[in-house]
């Protein structure tokens, strides 16, 4: 079972905590929420101290006043390891929670266990101009228009998912997208766009798992293999019947193999000196 707890500041930030042990820290996608690791936290809290993050503007966290800067969402991630008193941490991300992590990772090395990377990328010159254009389009232009998330949730729930998903997981991203902020994700998105690169990722010193879904169309398969290379031959898990959303539509594979990969690797972080369970 997990609680609920809220960390406070400007803004505040909702979190699910689970477990004992070195601290791991969930990180969702653009389009998420904490709610997305609901199969996560049970399968992790036996060997970690389990943190699932609503970033600032999703979930249960405050919005915020302004416009958003991608490294914002870093200075988030310092506030939770700060407030549970913790030097360094694992950190685990989805898509734009795995450039977040990334991103830790380049800025503040001596405070990153280990990364584990979901369906994510470096950055959008990955893409091509055409690209970038189509998937901020495709989220960003209707709510533009008047529309809310609720409108465009299952269109982009669909273009996501892998075609061996199930309606339960389908409808689960559905009311994830459904229960987005309107104006703070319109800023993510811009932000998320702007930053083109994240940095030379080569340079990060963390050990490093990527796992994607072998039919993850957005971030695919052979662009996980070029940022391992980069990473030093860091290694891949590719899980079968999963799309972008490889942890919530194929989460017995997704545990089996991140634990797996991390549970030898726990006692590189640290155990939080302020833990609320």
């Amino acid at each position: 079972m997990s609680v609920t707890y809220r960390i406070p500041g400007t803004p505040s930030l909702a979190v699910d905590l689970a477990g004992a042990g070195p601290l791991a820290l969930f990180m969702h996608g653009i389009g998420g929420n904490r709610t997305n690791w609901r199969e996560q936290l049970p399968a992790f809290a036996p060997h970690f101290s389990c943190v699932a993050l609503d970033a600032r503007g999703y979930g249960g966290s405050d919005d915020y006043e302004d416009a958003l800067a991608f490294d914002d969402f870093v200075n988030d991630v310092l506030r939770v390891l700060d407030h549970f008193s913790v030097e360094r941490a694992h950190l685990v991300g989805l898509s734009m929670g795995g450039r977040i992590a990334m991103r830790t990772a380049l800025l503040h090395p001596d405070r990153i266990a280990t990364l584990t990377l979901l369906d994510t990328h470096e950055g959008f010159e990955a893409f091509s101009p055409e690209q970038r254009q189509a998937f901020v389009d495709s989220r960003r232009a209707p709510l533009l228009a008047g529309k809310e998330p609720s409108d465009i949730a299952d269109a982009v729930a669909r273009s996501l998912v892998g075609p061996k998903a199930t309606q339960a997981q389908l409808q689960q991203l559905i009311d994830s997208i459904a229960a987005l902020h309107k104006e703070s994700y319109i800023k993510s998105l811009q932000a998320t766009v702007d930053q083109v690169v994240l940095g030379d990722i080569s340079q990060i010193r963390a050990p490093a798992h990527f796992v994607v879904g072998a039919d993850d169309r957005l971030t695919p398969v052979a662009m996980h293999h070029e940022m391992a290379a980069k990473l030093g031959g860091a290694p891949v898990t590719v899980l079968p019947d999963a799309g972008h959303l490889s942890n919530i539509e194929n989460a017995p594979a997704f545990n089996e193999a991140a634990l797996a990969w991390l549970r030898p690797r726990a006692e590189l972080g640290s155990v939080p000196r302020n833990w609320p369970l």
